[in-house]
């Protein structure tokens, strides 16, 4: 890369951290990075936080394929000289608009603004929008590429650097938006987008609404619930299915017929003289599956810590509550325990009905599920939670007591579309050393492995 290009790239990012860092404008940085994006033919837009991409894109819809996977790594030597500082002017575009530091008063429309420029962000670190606000543990993503030398600022820094993940920014907007007011007025509330942030901040506020206010909050939550089901019923649909069952003979019907088996077993009557095969036998395939009533017992951790695996698991519930013969429990609990069970066919009711917030009380939770296990053999117990517990020991105990017993127990962190959570390393050893580790939170873990158990 010539001098100049390298210059030029360096005034743009370090232009964007003095953006990121202080509110107030560098006179210099800022001339310097106009002239930069103006001689290289991108609109001056692109260095203006309060112009969103969404905007950018309309006016300038070549733009739009070039977010795409735009701080995604790739091989130093494979990088076009002058596109690179192209590059860090659309890369300086979506990391300004989603982590400068916004004003005071937030409302629905500049939530949903952020909301769409997040989803620039993700689609640009290649991932699909909302992905990266699934979970609130963790920092930022890291890994990204380094811009390289000259004193340029690395994208593999820069991100952890700027602050708090997706999450946790989107949290704060919700909460500095005074969300009731915007309720309460339907023009307002049909600019908001549900999302994990949202959809919490609902849940916890829900009783505090009335009338027209909680009515749009009961849409908006059951918008969300219906986009999360279509997403894990498509996961459950991939997810292993049951064995054959050879004991049920074959529906002799046209599309079971086993053509390939038919023709091998028939060559015998194959007529050299007349070119023609007689078939004397039908093959047709089998396609009973062995089902066996199996009882699925979830009990989820609902403090404030877990709230993203509450609405995931309510949803996951309610579609495997949808098998053919499986019987579906769900428990939640903070330091009291809930039977949600009535409720697990509709994960909408189920979520009105949780209590978010408090602290952890497994045992209270334990009791409920003891007296669900009738047939030990035919029972598993997913346990979600961060095992941040009161009762240690004796929460322990009664869970290694649910394994020994034949039932399989199945400890999980989190229920998060990022699949990240932190556990309490203590149950973490523990639960090793019985041989059940907590499985990872990513949610299309968990699917394969109540696939797995409900259909052997």
């Amino acid at each position: 890369m010539t001098e100049s290009e390298d210059n030029r790239r360096q005034v743009l990012y370090w232009r964007l951290l003095a953006r990121l860092f202080d509110t107030e404008e560098q006179a210099a940085l800022e001339s310097a990075s106009v002239a930069v994006v103006e001689d290289i033919g991108l609109p001056s837009a692109l260095l203006d936080p309060n112009v969103a991409v969404d905007s950018v894109v309309q006016r300038h819809p070549e733009l739009a394929a070039e977010f795409d996977g735009l701080m995604v790594p790739e091989a130093e030597d494979s990088r076009d000289k002058a596109a690179e500082v192209r590059r860090a002017a659309l890369v300086s575009k979506v990391l300004l608009n989603v982590f400068a530091q916004p004003p005071h008063t937030v409302t629905a429309g500049r939530l949903s603004c952020w909301q769409s420029d997040a989803g620039w962000l993700e689609r640009a670190l290649g991932c699909r929008p909302g992905e990266l606000r699934g979970g609130r543990s963790g920092g930022a993503p890291t890994g990204l590429g380094g811009t390289g030398g000259g004193g340029t600022p690395d994208l593999s820094t820069l991100l952890p650097a700027i602050g708090p993940d997706l999450g946790d920014i989107e949290a704060d907007l919700v909460k500095r938006m005074h969300l009731r007011e915007v309720l309460a007025d339907p023009a307002l509330a049909a600019k908001l987008s549900p999302s994990m942030s949202l959809i919490e901040q609902l849940l916890r506020d829900k009783d505090n609404l009335s009338g027209v206010a909680l009515a749009n909050a009961k849409s908006l939550i059951r918008r969300y619930v219906d986009e999360i089901a279509d997403v894990l019923r498509t996961q459950v649909e991939k997810a292993s299915t049951g064995k054959v069952d050879r004991s049920v003979p074959p529906k002799r019907v046209f599309r079971n017929l086993d053509l390939d088996r038919t023709i091998w077993k028939n060559l015998t009557n194959w007529s050299p003289e007349e070119e023609r095969l007689y078939v004397d036998r039908l093959y047709y395939k089998q396609t009973a599956k062995k089902t066996t009533p199996q009882r699925l017992i979830a009990v989820v951790d609902q403090s404030g810590s877990m709230v993203d695996s509450m609405v995931n698991c309510a949803v996951l519930a309610s579609i495997f509550a949808g098998l053919p013969k499986v019987d579906v429990h769900l428990i939640a609990y903070d330091t009291q325990a809930l039977d949600l069970t009535p409720w697990v066919h509709d994960p909408f009711e189920t979520l009105l009905r949780t209590n978010l917030g408090g602290g952890n009380d497994g045992m209270v939770a334990m009791g409920l599920t003891q007296p669900k296990i009738a047939e030990p053999a035919n029972t598993v117990v997913v346990w979600i939670s961060d095992f941040y517990e009161t009762r240690v020991e004796q929460l322990f105990e009664s869970m290694a007591a649910i394994h020994r017993s034949g039932a399989k127990f199945i400890p999980v962190g989190s229920v998060t579309s990022a699949g990240r959570g932190s556990v309490n390393p203590w149950f973490r050893e523990r639960f090793k050393d019985l041989g059940t580790p907590v499985i990872s939170g990513h949610i299309t873990k968990l699917v394969h492995e109540l696939k797995t158990f409900l259909t052997s």
